[in-house]
């Protein structure tokens, strides 16, 4: 199985008291980088929220908003900074006297003044609406999981396709390979006949030819490659995703196509090794996205 770090989840539910949306999203992150929006009035509820995300999102750049707002009447809960609005009032009137300006409502002048009043909603922070909101929030968890799980489908897909080109290639270096072998030796008994070696020690020679040959030789290569292969696409069918350990995986896939492309000496499978690249970058760009 396989599950991207990007998602997104929404969750909007409301009760006689309450009404409740909470909206997660996530993109790309080595770790469990989270950006949380919760109402000060739930501060101390924070902890909860932290502890539940580390265990059902794992990691990702997590940015969690809520957005919770009381139901029926709303009564504000207002409190008047005596102190300083006394002392902006007794100003207004020293500044009225010095101005030969009227004294008229200086009182209300004073209390629009920042700072004079502080007006909030109480929300009611206790343990059944809590309940009530962190059901909300592992609701959109849900939703949140079910899109990474869809967009890691999407994923995998991509990634089959990926791993069959490269296997389609694998199988024409092992078509060229024999051919390439051939042509070797043969570059080097002409080469020996332009030189005019006629007494060449021929057990001596094929000694030399097979060494030659040997350090040339692409066998255990290919079949690296292609154990690699099939252990990625198993590893994609893994109950847990593990997106770390196919990029691991990925790294050895490139270290024995890079070896071929080295030792190959052939026109035609270094055609087979760049197209290969070319498929490994696009698996190695989308490794990234998994968790």
């Amino acid at each position: 199985m396989i599950k991207s770090m990007t998602g997104y989840g929404v969750s909007v539910s409301e009760n006689e008291r309450l009404a409740v949306s909470v909206e997660i999203k996530s993109l790309n992150s080595k770790f469990l980088d989270l950006n949380l929006r919760l109402p000060k009035e739930y501060a101390d509820r924070e902890l909860d929220v932290r502890n539940l995300l580390n265990t059902a999102v794992e990691r990702g750049k997590i940015s969690l908003s809520f957005d919770i707002r009381q139901k029926g009447e709303v009564k504000p809960k207002v409190s008047i900074n005596r102190e300083l609005v006394a002392f902006y009032y007794q100003e207004l009137q020293q500044a009225a006297s010095m101005a030969n300006a009227k004294a008229d409502n200086l009182f209300q002048t004073a209390l629009q003044l920042p700072g004079a009043l502080d007006s909030e909603v109480a929300l009611n922070d206790n343990d059944e609406e809590w309940k009530f909101i962190f059901g909300v929030l592992q609701e959109a968890i849900k939703k949140f999981d079910v899109f990474r799980l869809d967009e890691g489908k999407t994923i995998a897909q991509k990634f089959s396709e990926y791993l069959d080109i490269i296997e389609n290639r694998l199988n024409k270096v092992m078509e060229f390979d024999p051919i390439r072998i051939q042509t070797i030796k043969e570059r080097i008994r002409n080469s020996l006949a332009d030189l005019q070696m006629e007494n060449v020690d021929q057990g001596r020679f094929e000694q030399e030819l097979i060494y030659y040959i040997e350090k040339l030789d692409i066998s255990e290569e290919k079949l690296r490659l292609k154990t690699h292969l099939d252990y990625f696409r198993e590893t994609m069918k893994n109950k847990e995703s593990n997106g770390k350990k196919l990029g691991f995986i990925a790294q050895e896939i490139g270290r024995e196509i890079n070896t071929i492309g080295s030792k190959s000496n052939d026109a035609n499978i270094q055609k087979c090794v760049v197209e290969m690249k070319d498929e490994l970058e696009k698996i190695k760009e989308q490794v990234l996205n998994i968790l």
